[in-house]
């Protein structure tokens, strides 16, 4: 582990690397202790450096250089220095040669799973970001782009199959020797990154697509022995991307086998290397059983995006990691756009946003926030973050709203067409923009360069008298670390004005910035909107379809309010006057729970939601997302300052318990009407109305806990399959109640052998909102099937409890932040990633209250002192408290 003083990288430093790697050809030769590597570079001096040549400085980590030649002549050590990080040497030939070297790397050693390590006995590699050099040394960097040729060899009974990136070109025995091997060559040329090898006894699930031109792709997705049956769903999920894909932007898959393995022990969801994807296997392992309906969605989901990454991310990579939103932020708006698709369009935006809210909202608004596209970094791996992934995909979404769907998909053929096997920018994406649309895309930068989530004020007028309806509109983009002086953005608002009998009046204006298919765009601090032709009072439906990521105030009053939730005819936005009136409710109880005076009535938002729950035209999925307040984290976040997050989760379960009360018969009727008979199915209809069950279950059991607690536990007693099975364990978790423990026993006992499902028992502790939560969590630390080396366990336990339980980790007493504190102190040394990670946990810990904003401090100073801390949790740390 480096810990030597953290380096930070700048953008404005980048340089191209004084030498180029053409060709790597790598002889793998595995073993669980000392696998030899024999790596042969084609080098040359980089034509586009400003001082090509000179001393040759590879990235080298945790691999032991045993010899190492030049153009088949041996270098000493007068030749070459080798430190913690780097290979160096000091004369390299003036024109092109091949470097040959010998290295070895022990990956039963390596906890912290990036480069070869092993996962329940199979060997595999992540190299993103910085991984490849604890393989080889090497130039590893994404500028540096070259053609893989890969020999893999190993015992031939403990590791029955060899696979690398490419296609495969040679497989054979050894002659004389209980040994094989394997020979993979890809023809596209690739930065180090995404290099992959998978090795191990793994059960294989095939089939095939054909492609739009008539050619035949071999689909391969391997798997432990005896789970091939729970491939089913993921192998559906990838035909659909690679159709979608070509249908909806006419990308082809260009190799002749696609194959993805899944893996128990993995940093990240999944990693999209060329032609082998490697997943976390919780998000490629399904059965009716054992998987959830948001299970089968999250699979369906990251199938596609790691597919779609083929062309936003391998075929067209970034030139440095500065520009991880490039490929991230672009790939997680096409899968966003294929979900829409296949299933609900104002459902799944409903989704992102409330994702959007909880988890890039607090983060742009804390000390962690950063622009979508970093000026500085010193460990990239903490910038594998909402903003670059989720605020990411709101700019290229934003694009597609001034451009339009015709101009957008020529922008990115021309992107795809002019950048094709390119290191490209963001600047080069927009660029392609700005060249199609003849738009000028300057003031729209800004969103890639501004950190802070801009404040938007709206306020209109109607004018009976004329006819019109005057709007003004103001922006504000706050403050932010190391950023103080900024612009206004270009931000593109959907507008409708929505008249008295629920109809969308006809918009007319000669306003500058008035888009007639019904956009405003906002480029000043403050700008003005005439519209002609109101004849009626309107009620202002601004941001529709959640257009720009920004905080809006638009002036409408409680009335105007609940009237855009009974007839917005935009989904999102009716959904988004529900959230808006949930909150003002739960925001005013508050004052009044801490007083001990009367509370506010629910009844005008329990009519409103009566109203959505006898709308037939309403799909379930939708009618649930009108049922689900607005989270904790999300209440804090939008209260910003001196936040009491134990008054805050007491006032949400008061407006709770009144809207279970309220709404009784209605919820009972939803319970009743909506259950799913016959056998599992995870299609959208079918997840909808089970969604909408379990979100009436959870009401009414905040209104009457003994009646609930009832259904819930019968619930899970008769449950068909997972999805009921978790949802009544949802309701129970949330109380001390005797069917709690019982169900939660009973849970273990029937799944203690599948570690997916135990990961879920795990988070159902840790999700409990009462006083001795974390005192339970403690103790499950030291159970035995908790292990730190495996990061889906400590996401399950810690990080569930850090990221979705607010009122506990903000105890009070500290009590919450020494648990989570104590368990990045212990994994730091083990797993630097998922520490950091873990430590994000404290972003918010400024917006609190100061006996907490105390505690939070304490425990992040406990960890910044820790000897031989790591430079990717010693960043998140600093940065939390600077």
């Amino acid at each position: 582990m480096r810990t030597d003083t953290p380096q930070t990288i700048r953008l404005k430093d980048y340089k191209p690397h004084p030498y180029v790697m053409r060709h790597v050809a790598l002889d793998v030769r595995l073993d669980p202790q000392r696998t030899q590597v024999y790596t042969s570079l084609t080098m040359a001096p980089n034509p586009a450096s400003e001082q090509p040549g000179g001393p040759l400085v590879l990235d080298g980590e945790a691999i032991e250089l045993v010899s190492i030649s030049i153009d088949d002549r041996t270098l000493d050590e007068t030749h070459y220095c080798v430190d913690d990080d780097t290979l160096t040497i000091h004369h390299p030939p003036a024109g092109d040669f091949t470097l040959v070297m010998e290295t070895t790397c022990n990956p039963d050693a390596n906890t912290a799973l990036s480069g070869l390590y092993r996962s329940s006995g199979v060997y595999c590699t992540q190299c993103e970001a910085e991984g490849f050099r604890r393989i080889c040394y090497s130039i590893d960097r994404p500028d540096n782009l070259a053609v893989y040729r890969v020999r893999i060899e190993a015992g031939k009974a403990d590791v029955p199959v060899l696979l690398a990136n490419g296609n495969l070109v040679d497989h054979a025995d050894m002659a004389g020797s209980d040994r094989h091997f394997a020979v993979w060559e890809d023809p596209f040329p690739k930065p180090s990154y995404l290099f992959a090898l998978v090795a191990g006894d793994l059960a294989c699930v095939e089939d095939s697509f054909t492609t739009m031109s008539g050619r035949d792709v071999a689909l391969k997705i391997y798997v432990e022995h005896g789970k091939e049956d729970r491939c089913d769903w993921a192998m559906q999920s990838l035909k659909a991307s690679m159709r979608w894909d070509e249908e909806a932007f006419g990308r082809e898959y260009d190799l002749d086998i696609f194959m993805i393995v899944a893996v128990s022990d993995f940093n990240m969801g999944a990693m999209e290397n060329k032609g082998l994807n490697v997943f976390n296997d919780k998000y490629i392992l399904a059965r009716p059983d054992t998987a959830t309906d948001q299970d089968y969605a999250n699979i369906e989901a990251i199938i596609a995006h790691e597919y779609f990454h083929n062309w936003t991310g391998n075929r067209i990579t970034c030139r440095d990691w500065f520009q991880l939103c490039l490929k991230e932020g672009l790939t997680v708006f096409r899968d966003q756009e294929f979900t829409c698709d296949l299933r609900s369009r104002p459902v799944k935006r409903i989704t992102d946003v409330r994702l959007l809210r909880s988890h890039q909202f607090p983060e742009d608004a804390g000390p962690l926030a950063h622009p979508v596209r970093p000026g500085s970094y010193i460990e990239i791996n903490n910038f594998y973050t909402a903003t670059v992934y989720e605020k990411g995909a709101e700019v290229v979404r934003m694009m597609k709203t001034l451009l339009g769907p015709e101009a957008f998909r020529k922008a990115l053929d021309l992107y795809f067409d002019r950048h094709d096997g390119e290191a490209a920018t963001v600047e080069d994406f927009v660029q392609c923009m700005a060249d199609v649309s003849g738009r000028d895309m300057s003031q729209f930068f800004r969103w890639y360069e501004q950190a802070g989530t801009p404040a938007v004020t709206a306020a209109g007028e109607w004018n009976e008298a004329d006819g019109t309806y005057s709007l003004t509109v103001q922006q504000e983009v706050p403050d932010t670390p190391g950023q103080t002086q900024k612009g206004p953005h270009l931000i593109p608002l959907g507008i409708g004005l929505v008249g008295v009998g629920g109809e969308d009046i006809a918009l007319r204006s000669s306003s500058p910035g008035w888009d007639a298919r019904g956009l405003i765009e906002l480029t000043k601090a403050t700008q003005s909107f005439v519209f002609d032709g109101v004849g009626e009072r309107p009620v202002l439906s601004l941001n529709r379809g959640f257009s720009a990521p920004v905080r809006l105030s638009t002036g409408n009053d409680a009335r105007d309010t609940l009237f855009l939730m009974a007839h917005d005819s935009d989904g999102f936005n009716r959904w988004e006057a529900g959230q808006t009136a949930a909150r003002n409710l739960i925001l005013d109880t508050m004052p009044a729970l801490a007083a001990n005076e009367a509370l506010p009535s629910a009844e005008p938002l329990i009519e409103a939601l009566r109203q959505v729950l006898q709308d037939q035209s309403l799909e379930p999925a939708f009618m649930s997302a009108m049922l689900t307040l607005p989270g904790e984290t999300d209440l804090a976040s939008h209260i910003g300052k001196n936040v009491d997050p134990g008054l805050v989760h007491e006032a949400r379960e008061q407006v709770r318990s009144a809207l279970g009360t309220g709404l009784k018969d209605q919820l009972a009727h939803a319970w009743s009407v909506n259950e799913v008979t016959g056998d599992y199915s995870p299609d959208a209809a079918s997840a909808g109305c089970r969604a909408l069950r379990f979100a009436a279950l959870s009401l009414m059991a905040a209104a009457d806990l003994e009646t609930g607690a009832k259904m819930a536990f019968d619930l899970f007693s008769s449950a068909g399959n997972m999805t009921e099975k978790a949802a009544a364990l949802a309701v129970l978790s949330a109380y001390d109640r005797p069917e709690r423990d019982e169900a939660l026993e009973r849970f273990y006992a029937d799944y203690e052998d599948d570690h997916l499902v135990v990961d879920k028992w795990f988070a159902f502790h840790a999700m409990r909102p009462l006083e001795d939560c974390a005192d339970r969590v403690r103790g499950l630390m030291k159970h035995p099937a908790f292990k730190l080396t495996q990061p889906n366990r400590v996401r399950a336990l810690v990080g569930t409890f850090a990221a979705a339980n607010p009122v506990r980790f903000n105890a009070p007493d500290g009590s919450g932040y020494r648990l989570v504190a104590d368990l990045i102190i212990e994994l730091d040394p083990v797993n630097p990633q998922v520490a950091a990670r873990t430590a994000a946990g404290f972003k918010s810990w400024r917006v609190l209250e100061r006996r907490r904003r105390a505690a939070a401090e304490g425990e992040l100073r406990r960890i910044e002192v820790v000897e031989n801390l790591s430079r990717d949790t010693r960043e998140i740390v600093t940065r939390c408290l600077s």
